[in-house]
């Protein structure tokens, strides 16, 4: 398998301490800070780590370990070439790993973006999570509106050699981040061949009940709606708008009220990290039952 590795001065100027394990043949990167009961935040595309850098604040602060992962073709990890390696299941897999390496229990996740149907799965293969924020995101069942911005968005990443990362994120967030913080978001990727996971993404979406994925999608629809979950949507959101596609996650977790994010664009943990952070916090201080998780040495 060939992969790029993105080479470490790129990230030189950023912050975060990554930790590295291996898996299947990749170095495989994530941040790991903070001490007590584990909140797990999943970025989506074509985003990395370095998205929760201000919503991970107010949690540590709080007393909570915050873990936060590359997926495989993002931020600090091994990025295979070919874009047909990347599946909906392989991402999952590399999740599931990363919690059986930690020895994760009792995980709050905090799902963005395609981190929600990952997270949706992971929660409903394995018995490390215990329940679920999440932000613009929907269950992919195969049965999905995705919206014909979300559309727009596919066709753009489709027809581009190089996709802008940092304009996108630019563009995508209501209050515009810097020049400095969009160069952050290109910083995995120094040209077209290390955006192979970024190209790959909007493939692996099921559109159809009998595509690859959906079924898995369907079960773990299913299995979460149980789970204690906070609902959070961006109110300026241009990839998902609230109307067309918000009803989805609403539906999933129906008893769950959901609470609009204002001002805030699509990449709603860089638009209002601090505040996503203190929202987690405040909610999971009403639960009645976080338990510390099993710790075990950190990778490194």
């Amino acid at each position: 398998m060939r992969i790029f590795r993105t080479p470490e001065e790129r990230f030189a100027s950023l912050p975060g301490s990554p930790h590295y394990r291996d898996w299947e043949g990749l170095r495989l990167a994530h941040l790991d800070v903070g001490d007590g009961p584990a909140v797990v935040m999943l970025h989506g595309q074509p985003t990395w780590s370095f998205m929760f850098r201000k919503a991970m604040v107010p949690l540590v602060d709080a007393g909570y370990r915050c873990v936060v992962p590359d997926l495989p073709g993002f931020g600090r990890s091994d990025k295979p070439l070919d874009e047909d390696w990347y599946s909906y299941d392989r991402h999952t897999a590399a999740l599931a790993d990363l919690l059986e390496q930690l020895d994760l229990r009792e995980i709050t996740l905090v799902a963005h973006d395609w981190g929600g149907p990952l997270g949706f799965r992971l929660a409903a293969e394995t018995d490390r999570v215990a329940r679920i924020a999440a932000m613009d995101t929907l269950p992919l069942t195969g049965e999905q509106t995705m919206g014909e911005e979300w559309e727009w968005f596919r066709d753009l990443v489709e027809s581009r050699d190089y996709v802008p990362a940092g304009r996108l994120v630019r563009m995508g967030c209501k209050q515009r981040p810097s020049k400095e913080v969009a160069a952050a978001y290109d910083a995995p990727f120094p040209d077209s061949a290390s955006q192979a996971g970024v190209r790959a993404f909007p493939k692996i979406v099921p559109v159809a009940p009998d595509e690859p994925g959906a079924a898995a999608g369907r079960a773990a629809a299913d299995a979460v709606r149980d789970l204690p979950a906070l609902l959070m949507w961006a109110s300026d959101d241009a990839i998902f708008p609230y109307d067309k596609v918000g009803h989805q996650l609403r539906a999933l977790f129906p008893e769950v009220e959901l609470e609009l994010i204002e001002p805030c664009g699509h990449f709603a943990p860089e638009d209002q990290g601090e505040r996503i952070g203190a929202a987690v916090a405040a909610w999971l201080a009403t639960q009645s039952r976080i338990a510390e998780p099993i710790q075990s040495p950190r990778s490194s």
